[in-house]
């Protein structure tokens, strides 16, 4: 039984309901926005649910997961209850999302977000606004709040009494506070009303224990924090330095990519979510919720040519109090990729009791790839800090003994086989992007110490530059393919490769780059769309296909612009943009037939679209 309560006169009565019965078990990963509070995130589907947020921060077990398990991941459902239409959108220029319902008799709204605080008290308790507004006609309304806390595994208690419920697991409590009705079903909590034009109710979910304590959220107080939310990010937006075309995705990217920086180390996580598969019922399942130096260090050069520099002051201040130089046997002085809070130990398992997304099992937690070497990783961490140096603020004397500590190793170390930026698990290669990037660091590291007069073994690092720069033309570049290749002497073409003009290695319009310009145009591009190589010719030790690469489509974009094909550029990039979901956010990948694929949405991808719109709408002038 549930029921239904007028909200312009508080009455009930009593009838059977199952909320969101007929809805499809999953939908679409490009089916969802994201909101977050600069410390975690909640995917919100376009039928009005949440089904997937993780509390107290990014990288914490789940509360809602039910895009990874519809039976037991947990969720919170609010929607219309009667047959609709749906549309969403992000109020203007922010991060607070607005789901549209409409009905024959009404139109209704849910506006969700999550208040963004500094570092006091009440940022612990992680409040989650969910408000509903009928804007035209009545319309009832069903809500169900169902968390499954520890990814599904750990059991809870409920309690509801006054408009409030608590749930309560060994290891989280969340208090759901409530405008309308609340009534308990098992585990969960539910309500049924209506409301009339004119009319709203609120939802808010907080974090409590310890110092904060379950509070209300009235109507006022919920309008009070929606316009500042909506402020903060406004203010946020304005220092955009970008006004070029394509500013609206431009701005949306930027947005996106501030959504998961977690202020309180300056960390930024390469996406909010773990195992949504890069291919349905396939094994390429991945834990990004933690920090990669590359996907940050490239994250942190999008945002430096926008003007945002605070972002980029933070990561290092993270770099700074929560990454110590340590060389290891196995990944120098630097891992590939670190906690939000800067630990090093990332324990990959597998969780048997979710099916996973569309039931693309394993889903993963941890990320065994920690360990891997990967020695591009320094070439893309040393620009982002020649670029801060350069857009931001001057490094100092310790920022450059550790990056002479850094480069110093590389010279020593370059010409190691390494698992690339890829992180294949088939075993290590000599790949070409990883000495590509191993050049990178060295010589933005001697240009940076050129332009500051700071001290350096010039001779030493100018002879490490060069030998590099001779064994890439040496072999990497094949005969056979008339093209660079994505390891040595080998004939395999990679993706990844459309780096070289990029990172200024080789002149955009040598006439072997352009050749490799168009071995990459012949063999991996589809419809603008980019593969990052080709699994068959190169196996990474994983079965299965994946679909395209978003960031080697965006890099493709900026290659044929520097070539000075811009006819070609701009097509390909219009042609992207229209791979984006409906409030222009992507994933890691684009699938067969269009679809989002993998973890979402992914820096990776927008950071790209930042870069590639940049220098193309320079381009064309």
């Amino acid at each position: 039984m549930t029921v239904e309560a007028n909200a312009s006169t508080g009455t009930f009565s009593a009838f059977d309901a199952s909320p969101g019965v007929g809805a499809p078990r999953y939908l679409p990963v490009a089916e969802h926005g994201l909101i977050g509070d600069l410390r975690s995130a909640a995917l919100v589907g376009t039928n009005g649910t949440i089904d997937w947020y993780c509390c107290p921060r990014f990288d914490a077990p789940s509360v809602f997961a039910s895009i990874l398990d519809a039976d037991r991941g947990g969720y919170f459902e609010l929607a219309a209850d009667a047959p609709t239409r749906t549309k969403q959108f992000y109020f203007p220029d922010t991060n607070v999302l607005i789901t549209r319902f409409f009905a024959e008799d009404g139109v209704g709204e849910v506006q969700d977000f999550m208040p963004v605080l500094d570092d006091s008290r009440e940022a612990d308790r992680h409040r989650l606004i969910r408000r509903v507004v009928c804007v035209r006609g009545s319309l009832p309304f069903r809500a169900r709040v169902a968390p499954r806390f520890e990814y599904g595994a750990q059991p809870h208690t409920v309690h509801a009494q006054h408009g409030q419920a608590v749930f309560e697991s060994p290891s989280l409590t969340l208090a759901l506070t409530s405008s309308v009705p609340l009534e308990v079903a098992g585990q969960d909590v539910w309500s049924l009303f209506k409301l009339h034009e004119g009319e709203s109710a609120v939802f808010a979910l907080d974090r409590v224990g310890g110092d904060v304590a379950p509070r209300f959220c009235p109507l006022s107080e919920a309008e009070q924090q929606f316009n500042a939310t909506v402020g903060y990010w406004r203010r946020w937006l304005s220092r955009s330095r970008y006004r070029g075309r394509w500013r609206e995705m431009v701005q949306r990217s930027a947005l996106t990519l501030k959504l998961l920086t977690y202020a309180p180390t300056g960390a930024i996580i390469a996406a909010p979510t773990t195992s949504l598969p890069e291919r349905i019922g396939g094994e390429r399942n991945w834990d990004y919720r933690y920090v990669w130096i590359r996907d940050a260090a490239f994250c942190v050069y999008a945002l430096l040519r926008l003007g945002f520099t605070e972002e980029a002051e933070a990561f290092m201040g993270f770099l700074s109090e929560h990454v110590p130089l340590e060389v290891t046997e196995t990944t120098g002085p630097l891992q590939i990729m670190y906690g939000i809070d800067g630990r090093r130990e990332l324990p990959e398992r597998e969780l048997t009791h979710l099916e996973g997304y569309r039931g693309s099992a394993p889903v993963r937690v941890g990320n065994d790839a920690v360990d891997q070497l990967q020695l591009d990783i320094y070439g893309a961490l040393i620009d982002a800090l020649y670029l801060y140096n350069k857009w931001g603020q001057p490094i100092s004397s310790a920022h450059w003994d550790s990056i002479s500590e850094v480069v110093d190793w590389v010279c020593d170390h370059w010409d190691q086989p390494d698992q690339g930026i890829w992180e294949t698990r088939s075993g290590r290669k000599n790949f070409l992007y990883s000495r590509l990037m191993c050049w990178v660091a060295i010589e933005r590291a001697m240009r940076l110490a050129q332009h500051r007069g700071l001290p350096v073994d010039i001779v030493r690092w100018g002879r490490a530059r060069d030998a590099i720069y001779r064994r890439i033309m040496r072999h990497g570049w094949s005969d056979e393919r008339h093209a660079f290749v994505q390891y040595e002497d080998g004939h395999v073409l990679d993706a990844s490769l459309l780096m070289m003009p990029l990172a200024k290695f080789v002149s955009p319009t040598d006439p072997k780059w352009l050749a490799t310009l168009d071995a990459l145009g012949e063999d991996l591009v589809s419809d603008s769309l980019v593969y990052r190589y080709d699994p068959q010719a190169s196996p990474d030790g994983l079965r299965g296909d994946e679909g395209t690469f978003s960031i080697c489509s965006f890099w493709y974009v900026e290659a044929l612009a520097r070539a000075g094909r811009l006819d070609e550029a701009r097509l390909a990039f219009e042609k992207m943009l229209t791979y984006a979901n409906h409030l222009g956010l992507y994933a890691e990948e684009i699938g067969h037939t269009g679809e989002q694929a993998g973890n979402f949405p992914q820096a990776f991808t927008h950071l790209a679209l930042i870069s590639a719109a940049f220098g193309l709408d320079r381009a064309l002038g």
